[in-house]
């Protein structure tokens, strides 16, 4: 089954993300294809990047790196939740992004942005990481707005229209997944792919 990560992409508190990462979800499960799995950035409490080493080289030092690599290398895709602040993502995401490298490859992305603007200018900067990282970013998108999708900008009520939006991302989503595991299988036995030793202890 494919496990698909729906990450919230932002921990300021009375923030909208958790919100629209629940509904996500809801949609998601009733469309199927897959296992999906909210992932909330405020569980994982990552400080500004703080490992020695830079990420692709893989050798995570500090326990709270390692607990994210596990949990992103156990997914298949992602579906990023974002806000757009000042015309960019929340530094909380992009943090989370650089903390590790290899556990993102070749895996697929789909985006749920919000805001003034419906999050574009967030969702575009984010396309253009995971083209670094090796990840296979969807063309559709889902495009919340403030002014008619919350009530009063804080209460989530989206339009009808956006879920079909994201079935329509969810099923490309699914199937870049699914193709790119073949990928990933024969990084691994080619030997391109490092092997993370998350499991070792650090002495």
């Amino acid at each position: 089954m494919t496990r698909v990560g729906i990450i919230i992409g932002s921990t300021r508190p009375g923030r909208n993300g958790e919100a629209v990462g629940r509904w996500v979800q809801e949609v998601a499960h009733a469309h199927g294809g897959g296992e999906y799995e909210l992932i909330d950035l405020a569980a994982f409490d990552l400080p500004h990047l703080d490992e020695i080493v830079p990420a692709a080289a893989g050798q995570y030092a500090l326990q709270h790196t390692r607990r994210w690599a596990e949990t992103i290398r156990g997914l298949d895709a992602f579906v990023f939740v974002t806000p757009e602040y000042n015309h960019s993502m929340p530094g909380v995401l992009k943090t989370a992004l650089d903390f590790v490298y290899a556990e993102w490859n070749h895996k697929a992305a789909g985006f749920v942005g919000y805001g003034a603007d419906g999050g574009v200018r967030a969702v575009e900067q984010l396309r253009q990481v995971m083209a670094h990282l090796k990840v296979a970013d969807v063309g559709p998108q889902v495009t919340l707005s403030l002014w008619t999708d919350f009530v009063n900008m804080n209460e989530f009520r989206p339009d009808a229209r956006h879920e079909a939006t994201l079935a329509t991302m969810l099923d490309e989503l699914l199937s870049w997944a699914r193709a790119l595991r073949t990928v990933r299988t024969e990084s691994v036995h080619n030997g391109t792919v490092r092997k993370e030793a998350v499991a070792e202890p650090v002495g």
